[in-house]
């Protein structure tokens, strides 16, 4: 059970209603995820799916790479739900079964391609320490320019804080579906 009040047509104030109808229209098809508990600030709802629908749809980065990275940020955060929505998404933008199974497991993983390589070394030392070596940054700088890596860091800091709205609002995951990050 999630820990903010669900809202309901019947609860919601009319702008709490216009921001989700706006959050449910389009490619995200539902109010899912973090946006319910999100919805409990309209305001911060509405220009958090603006920066979210930038994230994932619209940055330089292809959605191989973009999902890659949203899979190591919910790996590291343990976000069950940013998984199970992701990893079907990273599967379908190219990224081997094998890499997200490894990072799934919290490994490293082996065979990636030198871009699939620069975006787990980048996200992983941001998620780890809050920064990047400069080597993994001039890495990333070559392959995807400073563009690129500003992008990066929007998208694990928007996943971030993502993963930690599905964490403490204990957004569960759909009947059947199973625990990724089994303790």
């Amino acid at each position: 059970m999630t820990r903010f009040t669900p809202l309901t047509e019947a609860t919601m104030t009319t702008r709490q209603r216009e921001v989700a109808a706006s959050i449910g229209s389009g490619a995200r098809s539902g109010v899912k995820g973090p946006f319910p508990a999100w919805l409990h600030s309209p305001e911060m709802a509405e220009r958090l799916q603006q920066v979210g629908r930038f994230m994932r749809w619209e940055s330089s980065l292809p959605p191989r790479l973009s999902e890659l990275a949203i899979l190591v940020t919910a790996r590291r955060w343990r976000a069950r739900f940013e998984w199970f929505a992701h990893h079907k998404m990273a599967m379908d933008g190219g990224l081997s079964p094998a890499i997200a199974e490894d990072v799934r497991l919290g490994r490293t993983p082996s065979n990636m391609a030198e871009d699939e390589a620069a975006v787990f070394r980048f996200v992983s030392e941001v998620q780890a320490t809050g920064d990047v070596s400069d080597e993994a940054f001039e890495e990333a700088r070559r392959l995807f320019g400073e563009k690129g890596c500003a992008e990066l860091l929007g998208i694990t800091g928007y996943y971030t804080a993502v993963s930690f709205t599905l964490n403490v609002d204990r957004v569960a995951l759909p009947e059947g579906v199973p625990d990724p990050f089994p303790d």
